[in-house]
């Protein structure tokens, strides 16, 4: 069964090497034979939060809003894609995602964290983690950390040297993961209505 998969991306940076992680995840996912999009938080410029999807009159929100959040919303689950910015996350990709809420819940994510030296965007992983739960997600104990990005994948998002075997065997049990609590989503969502 195929399950719709987002993936979440967020550098803003003129020379992005984490895109060629969110590439591979994608890819691979895709091989697996899910239905993947790319959202680029790049791509999809929102401005500095000022209100939330949520905020807006039914109908009311900009089309982009609007667009967005049915995507989160028809999704099995999501991966996001993050780099480190000073132990902390990626301000693009935050603000993309807390420009939602209740579109989140129920749902299953999981991260994949890179940077250009050995830690592999470790920090950010951790601080979102506590974010994702808090926005009504359940995390998956599986992540993915690859650093230093630039050995592991090479332009063409293609794994290299001993840390791209390292990343193909880590994907198997993160997608695996997602996999797992995807369906169990589904399928309780089907059993029950969420409570709130």
């Amino acid at each position: 069964m195929s399950n719709r998969i987002l993936i979440f991306y967020g550098s803003y940076r003129s020379d992005r090497m984490g895109i060629r992680l969110a590439e591979f995840v994608v890819e691979r996912f895709r091989r697996r034979g899910d239905d993947i999009e790319l959202i680029d938080a790049k791509a999809i410029n929102l401005p500095m939060l000022d209100r939330m999807y949520k905020e807006y009159p039914p109908g009311k929100a900009p089309e982009q809003l609007e667009r967005l959040a049915g995507k989160i919303r028809d999704a099995d689950g999501f991966v996001f894609v993050t780099g480190e910015y000073n132990w902390g996350v990626q301000p693009g990709l935050k603000n993309l995602t807390d420009h939602f809420l209740e579109e989140w819940f129920w749902r299953p994510a999981a991260i994949a964290s890179y940077s250009g030296g050995r830690l592999s965007g470790t920090r950010s992983a951790t601080a979102w983690h506590g974010t994702l739960s808090e926005m009504g997600m359940v995390v998956v104990s599986s992540t993915i950390a690859v650093g230093p990005i630039a050995q592991t994948l090479d332009a063409n998002a293609a794994p290299t040297g001993e840390g791209g075997k390292a990343l193909e065997r880590a994907f198997l049990r993160f997608a695996d993961d997602l996999a797992w609590w995807m369906e169990a989503a589904k399928l309780q969502r089907q059993r029950k209505p969420p409570p709130y």
